[in-house]
């Protein structure tokens, strides 16, 4: 009669939970990774596991039942279960049960004895990844930030890449120009050295002819002088001479 009672209510007392026992009953139902919820971010693990009496039933179960029930119900309601899995045979005593029982008693015994030391030990360990695992991130944290950065100063740099080409360029047409006036002053130069070759060369013919001119002229003229008046001339000199000289005496 108990246990029909039982499994009526358990809709209902599966929809009364509180939200986080009530999810991790649902999730329970669902297959696993068959959605897109597999690649969901997990939630983080608690620090601390939930209160529990006797070292295994939850201690929401007792708040659960405790409206309904009172203080007692859930020990009554786990008595009543005992009870009548031993009245109905479903469950038969025998040496196994014992076994399990010292069993179970030595595992208690050890946890409540070595519980707290292995517990610590466990924490040291799981810090001691953590710190690791911490560390781990904290280096690629670091070498994203340096890749992020030399990222940022490769982008600066090709941003400026349009003022070196620019600047090249710049360059480069100076060249050209300092290259061109070059030509044209080369060209310049022995265009004025082939003129100034001319003018030398015409101006050295005109000296020429003016120099064969005028030996010619005198030849001719030294040639049209007879003896006759070679003395006449010279006589003539000797006239004149004697006229200043005596000019000079009567002036002086």
């Amino acid at each position: 009669m108990f246990s029909r009672l039982v499994l009526r209510a358990a809709p209902a007392a599966l929809r009364s939970l509180p939200p986080p026992v009530t999810v991790s009953v649902l999730h329970t139902t669902r297959p696993l990774h068959t959605t897109q919820q597999c690649l969901a971010p997990l939630p983080p693990l608690p620090e601390k596991g939930g209160e529990v009496r006797h070292g295994l039933i939850p201690e929401e179960f007792f708040q659960f039942l405790y409206p309904k029930t009172g203080v007692t119900g859930p020990y009554m309601l786990g008595t009543g279960l005992l009870l009548y899995l031993l009245s109905k045979e479903i469950y038969v005593i025998n040496h196994e049960t014992v076994a399990a029982a010292c069993i179970l008693s030595v595992i208690i015994y050890g946890v409540k004895k070595y519980g707290s030391d292995v517990a610590a030990f466990a924490d040291k360990l799981n810090e001691e990844k953590v710190a690791k695992a911490l560390a781990v991130k904290n280096e690629a944290i670091k070498s994203l930030e340096t890749a992020i950065e030399q990222e940022k100063k490769e982008q600066w740099r090709v941003e400026g890449r349009s003022y070196l080409f620019d600047a090249k360029r710049n360059n480069i047409a100076m060249l050209l120009e300092t290259n061109y006036r070059e030509r044209l002053l080369t060209v310049y130069n022995e265009v004025k050295k082939r003129l100034d070759y001319q003018v030398a060369l015409q101006n050295l013919k005109r000296q020429k002819e003016q120099d064969h001119m005028i030996q010619w002229v005198e030849k001719n003229v030294v040639q049209s002088i007879t003896p006759q008046q070679q003395k006449d001339s010279i006589a003539k000199c000797i006239l004149d001479l004697r006229a200043l000289s005596k000019s000079a005496q009567a002036a002086a």
